[in-house]
């Protein structure tokens, strides 16, 4: 019998799909890419048509030596990494590397790991999309030359261990317009105006908002401005001029994309863009279910599209029909329109391989965070095919003299997709009892009036959620690219998070400073943008990507020997920690090394005294009255210690609250955490 070699990138995916193919299929992993640019130079030789240096990366000979193998026993070889432009890529170095250019090779791509989708996959075999690869390629050469032309200029000028990027440098400039746009702001006054009204019969009080005269809206900015108003009102009847009813819709949501699944996830699961894509993945590639071995629970993570296929739309109908009704099917008219927008549109949107897997049959076989990713997946993609929520709105206008106050109340009459999905953000649909009494000869009288001060507040600081759909409305970046923009950008300490805002550093505001001095082409948003068009552009095949690197690289190198030549030193001080060099006596200062925090003496190098950074979490411990710091394990595992170990040996691997209770004490390896 014919041998068939088939070859993923991840090695999660193996067990799954070989389970679908035969005996006659051999499943292995190249372990994502095999081979790129050498790390210790710039790898594309730019006196030579900018041609790629790429080699093996180290680690991968044992890999590449176990393919060869199977190589060789193999009649025909299916290359089936991910689908998209770096999966294409790997595909493309595979052949290099196994030296496959005479062998019978097929590309296949699929867009979930189901039987369906694997075996449909080898039915439509095709040849390396070299446009695509292209595109990687240009992508790869442009962030190698952005780094490595540009990060030696940032050791050199503020400090070792700095890196610049293509797309990070231009999300530090971002979140640093963002904190001078908020350092800038100056509060405007303003006041709101309620009057609070008694309808006949009934017993509750109705309240009704200032909205201006008969000749339109009106502003209220100061106290004196309100004084007129109120003094204007004085003795006016409050008569119900207008009465207005209407139904409102309230779409549903899209299905997710990588972006919006991200910002999604922040908002309602509190989960950074790099444990969603970590969960996805996971999620994607496959999850062991109890009677059912290991299943893939969603399709492709990667993508911008909110395309879903025929098959897909088929038993999502079926299932709502089944599950909640005909009316809550979607209707003909409510199907999204296609905007213009250049999407990967090969790839179908984020959603449950298999919709009639509901969220609670798989709560005791996954953990719980892979289950809350899930879950929030499968009812995103459900309520995105079910009918739209309907409301009986009315709006009432009060006549008072010549101004007017409003009064809007809305209902739900028609839940639709909101029976399955209520985002966080959903705004409270508010409903008055006494709206329906309220027509044109409703007898109204003034109770009271609430006056209210407000100042104008600056804008929101980023988090990770408004940050991705910053990049993503910017057109910067992909969507692959944004969970590892972010993870670089706070790794470098250009950014902190907390209470899950985005701030910069004082070494980010240095960086960002030098690179919009040096290099403000790199950090301007439309030109990143633009770049995002070109390498669309060569994935199309309408523009050469050697053209796009010819066309970069002389001014980048210009722009380096300028700086080079025009920046001046600057000296970041070193954060200082609250505790005593015990062998000197000088404050220590908190450094950052490859593995994080650690603090060290700044007397170095007539003091080489160094020592573990502990996070403090505010709490004392029960024990012995010292703080509680966060701890790790030797295998890497959080818990909470005391800083007075070993005299105490306190720990916690849950957090303890303020009270500190001694019962949080028992259990755990001590040994292991200390």
């Amino acid at each position: 019998m014919a041998k068939n070699l088939v070859i993923v990138e991840s090695p999660a995916k193996v067990k799954t799909i070989k389970k679908f193919l035969g005996t006659n299929y051999e499943v292995m992993a190249s372990n994502g890419h095999v081979r790129d640019l050498p790390k210790s130079r710039l790898g594309v030789d730019v006196e030579h048509d900018y041609e790629p240096q790429y080699i093996t990366i180290r680690g991968k000979g044992d890999i590449l030596a176990g393919l060869r193998k199977e190589v060789k026993k193999a009649d025909k070889i299916y290359l089936a990494t991910d689908p998209d432009r770096e999966g294409e890529a790997i595909s493309w170095h595979l052949i290099a590397a196994l030296k496959l250019e005479n062998k019978k090779v097929y590309r296949i791509t699929f867009n979930e790991i189901t039987k369906n989708a694997v075996k449909e996959s080898f039915k439509h075999p095709r040849e390396i999309d070299l446009d695509l690869v292209d595109a990687q390629q240009a992508r790869r050469c442009l962030d190698r030359m952005v780094g490595y032309r540009i990060s030696p200029l940032l050791w050199a000028k503020v400090k070792r261990g700095l890196s610049a990027g293509r797309v990070q440098s231009v999300a530090l400039r971002i979140i640093s317009d963002r904190e001078e746009e908020i350092g800038a702001f100056v509060p405007e006054e303003y006041w709101t105006l309620d009057a609070i009204l008694s309808v006949e019969g009934e017993k509750r009080p109705l309240t009704a908002k200032f909205y201006g005269d008969k000749n339109g809206k009106i502003d209220i900015h100061t106290k004196e401005e309100m004084q007129a108003v109120t003094e204007a009102l004085k003795g006016s009847a409050f008569v119900v001029d207008e009465v207005k009813k209407g139904e409102r819709i309230k779409k549903a949501p899209l299905p997710f994309t990588t972006s919006t699944l991200q910002q999604e996830a922040s908002k309602v699961l509190n989960f950074s863009t790099a444990k969603t894509m970590r969960l996805a993945q996971q999620l994607y590639e496959g999850v062991d279910i109890k009677g059912a071995g290991t299943v893939g629970l969603i399709t492709y993570l990667r993508t911008d599209s909110t395309r879903v296929s025929e098959e897909a739309e088929r038993m999502a109908y079926e299932f709502i029909e089944e599950q909640y009704g005909a009316d809550y099917n979607r209707k003909e008219d409510q199907n999204e329109k296609k905007n213009g927008r250049k999407i990967q549109d090969a790839h179908e949107a984020i959603r449950p391989t298999d919709i009639s897997r509901i969220p609670v049959s798989l709560k005791d076989s996954i953990p719980r965070d892979l289950f809350r990713l899930y879950q929030l997946i499968w009812k995103r993609f459900v309520a995105s095919r079910m009918a739209f929520a309907r409301y009986e709105a009315t709006s009432v206008t009060i006549a008072a003299g010549d101004y007017r106050f409003h009064v809007s109340a809305s209902k739900l009459v028609f839940d639709g997709f909101l029976s399955v999905y209520v985002q966080e953000d959903e705004e409270k649909e508010g409903g008055n009892a006494m709206m329906k009494s309220l027509d044109r000869s409703a007898q109204l009288s003034l109770m009271s009036f609430d006056e209210k001060q407000h100042f104008t507040q600056p804008p929101a600081h980023y988090t990770e959620a408004t940050l991705v759909r910053a990049l993503e409305e910017l057109g910067i970046g992909r969507p692959s690219t944004y969970a590892p923009t972010i993870t670089t950008i706070l790794a470098r300490r250009y950014i902190v998070k907390e209470n899950k805002n985005l701030y910069v550093t004082e070494l980010g505001e240095v960086v960002n400073n030098m690179m919009k001095d040096a290099f403000p082409t790199i950090v301007d948003v439309n030109f990143t943008a633009n770049m995002e068009t070109l390498l669309d552009g060569i994935e199309e095949g309408n523009v050469n990507w050697k053209t796009v690197v010819s066309n970069f690289y002389p001014d980048l190198d210009e722009a380096v020997k300028q700086a080079e030549k025009e920046l001046s030193e600057v000296e970041i001080a070193d954060e200082e920690a609250d505790e005593d060099c015990e062998l000197c006596g000088r404050r220590m200062v908190i450094k950052y090394g490859p593995h994080g925090k650690f603090l060290a003496c700044p007397g170095f190098p007539e003091c080489r005294n160094t020592k573990p950074y502990f996070e403090k979490i505010g709490v004392q411990c029960p024990k012995c009255g010292k703080d509680l710091a966060i701890k790790r394990t030797r295998k890497g595992r959080k818990y909470y210690g005391c800083l007075g170990y070993p005299d105490c040996d306190f720990m916690s691997w849950q957090k303890p609250e303020v009270s500190g209770d001694p019962k949080e004490a028992s259990g755990g390896p001590k040994n292991e955490a200390s």
